[in-house]
């Protein structure tokens, strides 16, 4: 079994976990979704110290693109959907429906949002670039109000050189 490690980083919106096996981040969790039964802490691991530089680097607005390797559990469903929402690009959304139809189960929309609410990776993998059909802003791990807090940083960013 490989060995998980993990490191907490305090965002603007409260704490957040960051998960990591040797080769990639295999979680990323909101302060009341931690799992911490089968990971270790860790003060230095390459994957985590680059997983923290870039999330604070996209929370204080100076990155739009993640490169880190991910592996988010799930089935193979749930991964295809995780895979839809990195095409989601920086300071867009989509709603349920249109990534159900992207990933060709156009009939699967709540099953959509159920992979989102099991999103292992948040923000990285940006679940919270999917709204509602009518623009509302429906359910989110961390939160309505960190998902507003999120698109809302998103947006002005868009439009500076």
């Amino acid at each position: 079994m490989t060995t998980r490690y993990h490191r907490d980083m305090m965002a603007p919106f409260g704490p957040l976990r960051i998960v990591a096996a040797h080769e990639a981040i295999t979680a990323i969790y909101f302060e009341h979704d931690r799992d911490t039964s089968d990971s270790e802490p860790a003060k230095r691991h390459e994957l985590l110290d680059a997983a923290e530089e870039q999330l604070n680097e996209y929370l204080e607005g100076k990155r739009q693109v993640f490169d880190m390797p991910l592996r988010p559990s799930g089935t193979e469903f749930q991964r295809a959907v995780y895979r839809e929402l990195l095409t989601i690009a920086f300071g867009e959304t989509r709603s349920y429906s249109d990534i159900a139809r992207a990933v060709g189960r156009p009939d699967a929309v709540r099953a959509v949002g159920a992979a989102n609410g099991r999103n292992p990776i948040a923000i990285v993998i940006p679940c919270h670039r999917v709204i509602g059909k009518n623009g509302s802003l429906t359910g989110y791990g961390g939160g309505i109000e960190t998902k507003r807090w999120l698109l809302d940083l998103e947006k002005p960013l868009l439009f500076r050189s």
